[in-house]
């Protein structure tokens, strides 16, 4: 039985959020391919975990057993992360743009699962080789090629801690303009909007539908 760890950084309600709105298609595509998998699912917007603190990071270098009590109550936060992505068959993030990159609750958890000598930094993390399926919505476009493309901290980012950190395979799925309804500016970008929005719901049910198949086998 596969597990899917689900996380949506998304400030937005599903009704509100292009990220939360395709995360929600490709984890419907994978439970009804895989109804007997197990989904651990995290709002960071609406149950944040705490950000990382220097007592923290020094009980992830320290050998548990020499752990002080202190150490020990604040790295069983950490740990639980960690291991909820350790177990994972599959991961599904979603990751609107925000000022350019990432909301900073789902920085936060990365900064709390990357632990070099564990997941990051050895060939025997257990992450290396999860995929991971990121959801990277954005107002405008930031393709390579338009005027915007130096802004794009997102996918660049991403890529670099889940693939280059974690060693994970990760595909984006990347719906654009998400902002062309609601901007004036960007009215006549709304067809391009709408073709973005249905090619991204598309992806995340296909590429949902095939990692279940997968991870079932």
């Amino acid at each position: 039985m596969a597990t899917l760890l689900h996380l949506d950084s998304s400030l937005f309600p599903e009704s509100a959020s292009a990220s939360r709105s395709v995360t929600a298609a490709f984890r419907q595509a994978w439970e009804d391919q895989h109804p007997d998998g197990t989904v651990i699912y995290r709002d960071l917007d609406a149950d944040p975990v705490p950000h990382l603190d220097a007592l923290t990071a020094s009980a992830g270098f320290t050998d548990p057993a020499d752990h002080t009590p202190e150490q020990a109550a604040a790295f069983a936060p950490r740990l639980e992360l960690i291991e909820q992505l350790e177990s994972a068959d599959v991961v599904l993030i979603g990751a609107p743009m925000l000022n350019f990159t990432v909301p900073s609750t789902l920085k936060t958890w990365l900064d709390q699962v990357i632990l070099m000598g564990r997941t990051a930094g050895t060939e025997e993390s257990q992450t290396k080789g999860t995929p991971v399926y990121v959801v990277a919505s954005r107002g405008g476009s930031y393709a390579p090629g338009t005027p915007r493309e130096g802004y794009e901290y997102v996918q660049n980012y991403l890529q670099a801690v889940l693939g280059d950190m974690l060693g994970m395979e990760v595909d984006f799925i990347v719906p654009e303009l998400t902002l062309a309804h609601s901007n004036p500016a960007m009215a006549e970008l709304i067809p391009l909007a709408e073709a973005s929005k249905a090619r991204a719901h598309e992806d995340a049910v296909t590429k949902g539908k095939a990692a279940a198949l997968k991870v079932a086998a």
